[in-house]
């Protein structure tokens, strides 16, 4: 009994010490500042989504126009180079995003798991879906762009954008 005394006055200690030193900030000051970044996070992500369309958008109506010079329709239309790059930040970004999402599913299981030990343990899951539908919904937005600028991209870049893409998909899923 003295050594479950002796174990239990250790603990008690330790937790004392955990409490002390992550309860400077309040829990919901964490969370909101997380929240703040992750929905930055999304908003340059549908920002560059619309930037991908406005330069396909511009790129066709570019083509569409019967410029008599040859220097002026070069003029109009948009570097080549600029639609794939444009493409492969955003789908950085969608990575990111999707890293903060996984995250917080992770934590969220951390503290389901201490909650049976007795700990605080906040059930609301309606956060957590209404990231996971944004970022899906982003997901689609970009894969859609992606697909109607396939012709653009090349032979070799598409197959790797298309495979990024399953893979941030399937482990949304899968979490």
């Amino acid at each position: 009994l003295r050594l479950v005394a002796v174990l239990k006055a250790i603990l008690e200690g330790e937790k004392a010490a955990v409490l002390k030193r992550d309860h400077h900030l309040p829990l919901s000051f964490h969370r909101r500042q997380e929240e703040l970044k992750f929905s930055l996070g999304l908003q340059r992500l549908q920002h560059r989504i619309r930037e991908i369309q406005a330069l396909r958008d511009g790129s066709a109506a570019s083509l569409q126009l019967n410029l008599p010079d040859p220097q002026l329709k070069a003029e109009a239309k948009p570097p080549e180079s600029e639609l794939p790059t444009l493409i492969l930040e955003a789908m950085k970004e969608l990575e990111l995003a999707k890293q903060q999402v996984l995250k917080r599913i992770q934590i969220w299981k951390r503290q389901q798991q201490l909650a049976g030990n007795g700990a605080l343990f906040e059930e609301n899951l309606a956060p957590l879906q209404k990231r996971c539908e944004s970022l899906v919904e982003v997901y689609f937005q970009l894969h859609q762009q992606v697909m109607a600028a396939s012709a653009e991209l090349g032979a070799e870049l598409l197959p790797r954008l298309l495979e990024r893409f399953n893979e941030v998909l399937s482990s949304l899923v899968k979490r």
